[in-house]
């Protein structure tokens, strides 16, 4: 299924979830002709995420909606900043009004996380990587979320990467084993992952011909160690408890990748407000 195609499937829910049958208040009150026109504001500063999907709500409800977008996807903005204005009939408006602006206050608010993650990270090397710790049904999203802050999606599903964790290894009876087990399946092009938690593990995740060795919830002294141990010889990515504050000293031990949860499990939202500035009736 296409990026795409996900997003049709979650605006169907998203607007099926809020409207149902019908917005009986909008519609008991506004005229069923009347335009409007609205401007959304940046009520705290940030970076902006999803301008390319909110217009689509209204369009759903009013296919002749107008939308400007006045800032980009992935840009910084101040508060009080006009993000973007909407022409529309009235009841699209403010039928669309709540879903529209949960996607853009979330996705901004995973984009300004992510952006601040980046900064701590400027001129380290390491790159910033999401995780699959998504709101349920909105993946396609948060992850767009965290392309526009400046990071790097991991994998997007169970489907497109192999990555060997622990539970896995349990029951394969070790590294080697499930390594192995693993390779036997693997289609051309797909990659290796194998979670480690030590520096025996590490060794045997090299061993194996892991593409991508994670260092899973590893002290950073012990992270040094494990880069020194790999040398080149595999990607390495650095998980678990991973604050702002310790991005600096992890990425000095020369990992690649830092993955973080937190972008998309615990993200605040971005307060964005929508308010009606004009309307025509009759048209």
């Amino acid at each position: 299924m296409t990026t795409d195609q996900l997003v049709e499937r979650l605006l169907d829910l998203a607007l099926e979830e809020d409207v149902a049958t019908g917005d009986l208040t909008t519609n008991a009150i506004i005229p069923a002709r009347s335009r409007a026109r609205a401007t959304l504001t940046a009520r705290a500063p940030g970076v902006v995420s999803g301008l390319a999907i909110a217009p689509r709500v209204f369009a759903r409800l009013d296919p002749s909606t107008r939308w400007q977008s006045l800032v980009a996807d992935g840009e910084r903005v101040n508060k009080g900043d006009i993000i973007a204005r909407v022409d529309a009939h009235y009841r699209a408006l403010l039928t669309g009004e709540r879903v529209a602006l949960n996607i853009l206050q979330r996705m901004s608010g995973i984009a300004t996380a992510t952006a601040a993650h980046v900064q701590a990270l400027e001129g380290s090397g390491a790159r910033l990587l999401d995780t699959r710790k998504t709101a349920p049904g909105m993946r396609v999203l948060d992850k767009m979320a965290v392309a526009h802050g400046g990071g790097q999606n991991h994998r997007m599903g169970l489907h497109d990467m192999i990555l060997i964790k622990d539970n896995h290894i349990k029951i394969a009876g070790g590294i080697p084993a499930a390594a192995r087990q693993a390779r036997a399946c693997l289609s051309p092009g797909v990659q290796m992952e194998i979670e480690t938690a030590n520096l025996d593990e590490v060794q045997q995740a090299l061993d194996a011909g892991a593409d991508i060795i994670m260092l899973d919830n590893m002290t950073t002294e012990e992270m040094a160690r494990a880069v020194r141990l790999i040398n080149r010889r595999a990607r390495v990515e650095a998980s678990g408890n991973m604050t702002l504050e310790r991005l600096a000293e992890v990425a000095a031990t020369g990992v690649d990748y830092i993955s973080a949860g937190a972008l998309t499990h615990s993200v605040a939202a971005l307060d964005i407000s929508m308010n009606i500035e004009e309307t025509t009736e009759g048209q």
